[in-house]
Parts: structure tokens; sequence; C-alpha cells
């Protein structure tokens, strides 16, 4: 029984991997054909979540933040692809963020991500950008394989001091 349990964890997380490659080669396509419009800056706006729908989106600025393309990729599974954002298409970046009719018609995950890209755009103008923006590495164990392993550790770790306390 132990053993099964392990044979399907084992599974799980290589099948999450192997997903996840798709998804990053994924990314990779969208992001070099951004970079390839022309002499544009792309920011990426983030808005990560563990168990519910995350996004992430790529927009191509020019240096006035005049958006020449937006797209985005939205979802829980590693089966979220990137959607092209036409709505976007030729506003000025600093004018959206600030435009609150504008946000309140877009979901709370697009408008997040929208605002994230700000941010980073106004980090950028101003020659304030963290090192946290140019951090690209991954944290294999906040996978939320992972994640939930570790919840389900800390579960059974507190249910085991309530028995033997």
């Amino acid at each position: 029984m132990i053993i099964l349990i392990g044979l399907i964890v084992v599974g799980a997380f290589l099948l999450q991997g192997l997903f996840g490659i798709f998804q990053i080669k994924n990314f990779s396509r969208n992001y070099r054909e951004l970079r390839l419009l022309g002499p544009y800056h792309i920011l990426i706006g983030k808005n990560p979540k563990r168990f519910f729908s995350g996004s992430l989106m790529l927009i191509a600025i020019d240096n006035d933040g005049n958006i020449k393309e937006a797209r985005l990729m939205q979802g829980v599974t590693v089966f979220a692809k990137f959607r092209t954002l036409k709505k976007l298409e030729g506003k000025n970046i600093a004018v959206l963020a600030a435009d609150y009719q504008e946000l309140k018609r877009m979901n709370k995950l697009t408008r997040q991500c929208l605002l994230n890209a700000y941010k980073t755009f106004v980090d950028f103008k101003t020659q304030k950008l963290s090192a946290s923006a140019y951090d690209t590495s991954v944290n294999v164990f906040n996978m939320p394989l992972f994640t939930k392993i570790g919840l389900m550790a800390n579960n059974l770790k507190a249910n085991m001091s309530k028995k033997f306390n």
C-alpha cells in the first residue's frame, strides 16, 4: 500500500514536471513572438496563486507606454494557454492603470496582472527595479504538489501530537 502511494506521488510529480515543461515552452514562444514585433519592451504582469486560478500577462509597449500587443494566460491547470487581449491594444498603460472604469470592466485576475505590469513599468522608468524583478529562479518545492504534501504532513503531525499528548 505504501509503495503504491509512493508510486502515485512520484508519477504525479513527473507528470506535473512534464506538463510544466510544455507550459514553459508556451511562455517562451509567446515572449519571443512579442520580442520579434519590433523595438518594444515586454512587461510581465503576474498574479500567481497556489490553489486558485493564477494569471500571467505579457505586454509589448513602446517607450511611451503605448501597448502594441497584450497576451494573458489564466487558469488553474498546466493546460492554460496565452490568449491575445485585443481590447488593450493601442492604449497607454499609465492611462489604463489610472482609469477606474476601464479596470472595473476587467476580471479581478486580469486587473491585478495589468497593475503588476504597470508597477514594473514605473519601476523601470524610475530605475528602481528590485532584485526580485530580475529573479527567474524557480523553487521546485513551491509547486502545488509539494505544497499539498507539506499541508498533509503538517496535518498528520498535528493529529499525531494530539493523540500522544
